[in-house]
Formats: structure tokens, C-alpha cells, sequence
């Protein structure tokens, strides 16, 4: 098989992540499959990737029949149902992990996000999900809202895998990689060993284009559409690079720390007049992962561009804040809207599984 323009992203260090998991992926290969051949080393869920898997087909009836035998917590029908998929995956994926010595082969499971805002709460349901998982290859995800901070450092203290979620802005990027080097701190001084936990930073893309767009054709700047998320992005990559290059982290990897990597999210195009891949080929560096979903996916090994491209055109992107300061565009607006919209969307999305999974529910004792 010809090399794919996957594998050869991969060659220049980026990590190619899947951002939807499915029972029906695991069980007729296609998850499989995109590891041979679309380079996959990866799997972020979501509760808006598990609504959609779980509103499709009879995939997850049988399991459902076996659980409403013992649990009537619409909640926990759920976990017993998602934690069946991401078990399964983190098994698919356990000798990608072992293979790269932990760098990749993760696979993510999202807690609860009503509990965004509830530290103690985050904590103890990420501790959960690791316990009940005992999977190395486990990413428990958690939003990087300011109450998630503290639970994302307490975890790494602890020596769990976080992925760290909805994170938006530049200045949040830097609490998120403090949090986790906290967290690092905490756990070498606990006699702990750092070469065991892993993290990556889920920066979105996408969607800071289309709050800015908008915003953007309000104030009669349409030239500047189109270009505020991979400004973005490209800047935190660069604090990424200061952050863990500085003694005080020098003096963790000493010990075995590995850095907290920056993983592009919301990497689909969701304006018609972007290029369909513009926020994969845009963001092309080493020491990064970009989770795509699979329309993406095929969409870049159709046609994508391979190149180097994360590092290029910084200048240019440092002005855009200028540019878009001058339009009257409140950059900090933009992000904190994000991040309110963005936990708002989960918490609708987890509602809606849930009344699915009432649904279901309801159809099967009828059909019995």
C-alpha cells in the first residue's frame, strides 16, 4: 500500500487522533482499519460523540437489555454503556501505547460535564473512571474551566492521564500546562514517577472562527474572517515550546516528565468557503496531535497538503490580534463565550443522550 498523506503527516511528528468512537466500529473493524490505513493512534469521545453513536442502530441494545436489569439511573446506564466502547478501544490501541513508550495509543473518556464547574466533583469522577477502567492508555477529559484547573493539577498529582478540554485562550493554554507541571511537582516530591503520566492540552480551532466571523461582519472587517483560530493555535504553540523548555521543567524531564503536548480540536471546517482541511494542513508540527473526525479524515487523504506549517507566519499572526483589537473585536469576549457555549453544548448533548437512552429503554420493555 502506497504511503497516505496520514502516515506522511505522522512522519513530521503529529499524532492523527479520531474525535468519535462507536460500538459499531469496534465490532465490525472500522476503527481497526483507520489504524492500518489512516494512521490513527488515537481516540477522543465526547457526549456529543456518544449521543450520535448511541442514537444510531441497535449497536448498544443488547448490552442495554442486560444493564436495565440491575441499574435504573439513567446516568449510570449510560457509563456501564460508554465504558464497554472506551475499554474496548484502550485494548484496540493498548500495543500503539506500548510500541511509542506512552506517547500515543490514548483513548479519551469525558466526565460529566454538568460537573464543569465542581471541582471536588470533577476529582471524584475522574478518579472513578480510572479505577474502574485500569487502562494505562485512559485519558479522563477535563474542561479547563477555571474550577477544572485545580482538579487537572490534583489528577497529575495523583499520576492520572488527563486530557484537558475546552481550552480556548491563549492566556487559559498557559493555566492548563502550569496546572499540569504542578501537578508533576507534586507527584516527583510524593516519590511518584513522572514518566508515567501523561497529558495533552485540547486546544479548539474551528470554533473561535465562527464567534469571531460573526462578529467580524458586524463590524464591516470581513477581510479579517477566516484567520483568528489558527493565529491561535500557532501561538500557543509557541508558549508551549517556552513553557517546556524553561529549567523548572527541564529539571522534571530529568526525572522522566514528559511535556504536556498541544492536541488540535474542532479541526472540521464548518464554513462552506474554508478549504475542508484548512485546519489540519494549517497546523502541520512536530510535538502536536490533531483529532479529526472522519469526514476530515478521508477529506485529507483526498487531497490534503503534507508540509511544515505550525511555525510559519507568526509575525503575521501577532498582528491579527492588533488587527482584530483595532476592528473592536474583544479576543477575551470571544474565548470566555467559547468556553460557556462550549460546556453548555456538552451539557444539552448529555441531556439528550440521556432522554435517548429513556427512549430505548422504553421501546425494548415494550418489545418484550
Amino acid at each position: 500500500m502506497p504511503e497516505s498523506r496520514l502516515h506522511r503527516l505522522s512522519a513530521l511528528g503529529q499524532s492523527v487522533w479520531i474525535d468519535s468512537l462507536s460500538r459499531e466500529w469496534l465490532e465490525t473493524g472500522e476503527l481497526a482499519r483507520m489504524m492500518r490505513e489512516d494512521a490513527v493512534v488515537g481516540v477522543t469521545s465526547n457526549p456529543t460523540i456518544f449521543q450520535k453513536a448511541m442514537s444510531e442502530g441497535d449497536w448498544y441494545d443488547e448490552q442495554l437489555r442486560e444493564v436495565m436489569e440491575a441499574e435504573d439511573d439513567l446516568k449510570e446506564i449510560f457509563l456501564q454503556l460508554a465504558a464497554h466502547d472506551i475499554a474496548a478501544a484502550c485494548d484496540l490501541f493498548r500495543p500503539v501505547w506500548e510500541e511509542g513508550h506512552g506517547r500515543d495509543g490514548y483513548v479519551s473518556m469525558e466526565v460529566d460535564p454538568n460537573l464543569a464547574y465542581d471541582t471536588e466533583a470533577t476529582i471524584e469522577q475522574a478518579t472513578r473512571f480510572h479505577d474502574w477502567l485500569e487502562r494505562p492508555n485512559l485519558f479522563v477529559k477535563i474542561p479547563a474551566t477555571a474550577p477544572g484547573l485545580p482538579a487537572i493539577e490534583e489528577m497529575i498529582a495523583r499520576g492520572r492521564n488527563i486530557n484537558v478540554t475546552l481550552t480556548f485562550s491563549l492566556q487559559r493554554y498557559a493555566e492548563v500546562a502550569e496546572s499540569y507541571i504542578r501537578g508533576v511537582e507534586r507527584l516527583v516530591e510524593a516519590g511518584g514517577d513522572p514518566s508515567a503520566v501523561a497529558s495533552v492540552a485540547s486546544f479548539f480551532v474551528s470554533r473561535v472562527d465562527t464567534e469571531t466571523d460573526k462578529r467580524l461582519d458586524d463590524a464591516g472587517r470581513p477581510e479579517l474572517k477566516g484567520k483568528l483560530a489558527i493565529a491561535n493555535a500557532k501561538l500557543a504553540y509557541q508558549e508551549y515550546k517556552q513553557i517546556f523548555a524553561d529549567d523548572r521543567w527541564e529539571a522534571l524531564a530529568a526525572k522522566g516528565a514528559t511535556r504536556q503536548r498541544c492536541l488540535w480540536a474542532s479541526t472540521s471546517t464548518k464554513n462552506p468557503e474554508y478549504r475542508d482541511v484548512m485546519y489540519v494542513e494549517e497546523l502541520i508540527g512536530p510535538e502536536t496531535v490533531n483529532t479529526m473526525p472522519k469526514e476530515t479524515i478521508e477529506a485529507f487523504q483526498d487531497h490534503g497538503e503534507v508540509a511544515l506549517t505550525l511555525e510559519q507566519d507568526l509575525d503575521e499572526a501577532r498582528r491579527l490580534f492588533e488587527q482584530l483589537a483595532e476592528a473592536g473585536i474583544d479576543y477575551d469576549d470571544v474565548t470566555d463565550t467559547l468556553e460557556r457555549e462550549g460546556v453548555q453544548k456538552f451539557i444539552d448533548s448529555f441531556t439528550e443522550l440521556l432522554e435517548g437512552i429513556e427512549t430505548k429503554r422504553s421501546q425494548l420493555v415494550s418489545a418484550a
